[in-house]
């Protein structure tokens, strides 16, 4: 084979779609099956009130369909992870200036944070609320702190980094920081109506309050994996392969 072919190669936006039709497959697969074949143990509250939708943990906690979560986690961590590393690079490519040193230290938080929201999630999914509720508790709220505090940083890095000195945004550029600053908002917004709606129902037990609870918990995921998508627009024109590297002469 010849130093310049390729052994693999696949570009990045087909790797970003693949990473995230996984947990997406995964997270209505669970749902769908339980609301059709388990509906009355996937919907049962600790106060017998009526419900009619599962939250994911509910829905990812039985058989068959842990299986099928956990391998779809499984198989769409290490691209989440090269997409993290990625991002570092993406994020300190440009120069800001004076502030240079602060910017590239929170562009290293922000990769570090996605790195730890990804192990957080595998955690949560390897360790089901029926088997340890505690730890699948903990797992699922460093998660959501660290997922959120990478999204609010990504935008942040973004416009920063996009606009430096005087530079402004391609249309491209401006099309994925809207996006992302949109489905931040969303994602804070529905996480924080599923805390309200969990803690309303934990305290009043008042029918139909769970099953808000389990909707914006799903508002929650998707508009996660939608803001992850962004990175097609980020990444367009880039490709990951595999190859020969030229050797070096002695």
């Amino acid at each position: 084979m010849s130093e310049d072919q390729a052994y693999f190669k696949i570009s990045v936006p087909s790797l970003t779609k693949t990473s995230a039709f996984l947990p997406s497959f995964g997270a209505l697969f669970c749902i769908l099956y339980s609301v059709i074949f388990d509906f009355e143990h996937s919907t049962a509250t600790h106060c017998k009130v009526p419900n009619f939708l599962p939250t994911i943990s509910a829905a990812i906690g039985e058989k068959p369909q842990i299986y099928v979560w956990r391998i779809c986690i499984c198989l769409h961590s290490t691209p989440r992870i090269l997409m993290a590393l990625s991002y570092y690079r993406f994020h300190t490519n440009v120069h800001v200036g004076k502030h240079q040193q602060l910017y590239t230290i929170l562009a290293a938080s922000c990769s570090f944070l996605h790195i730890c929201e990804n192990f957080a999630l595998i955690v949560l999914t390897y360790v089901s609320s029926s088997e340890n509720y505690g730890i699948h508790e903990k797992a699922f709220i460093l998660f959501m702190v660290f997922s959120m505090v990478y999204m609010c940083l990504t935008c942040m890095l973004f416009g920063w980094g996009r606009t430096a000195n005087g530079r402004h945004m391609t249309v491209t550029e401006r099309r994925s920081y809207h996006y992302k600053i949109s489905l931040f908002v969303m994602n804070v917004s529905c996480a924080m109506l599923a805390v309200y709606l969990f803690l309303r129902h934990n305290t009043y037990c008042e029918p139909g309050v769970h099953a808000g609870f389990a909707a914006y918990d799903y508002f929650t995921i998707f508009t996660h994996i939608a803001f992850s998508l962004t990175a097609i627009l980020d990444f367009d024109d880039l490709q990951l392969s595999l190859k020969n590297s030229p050797k070096k002469s002695n």
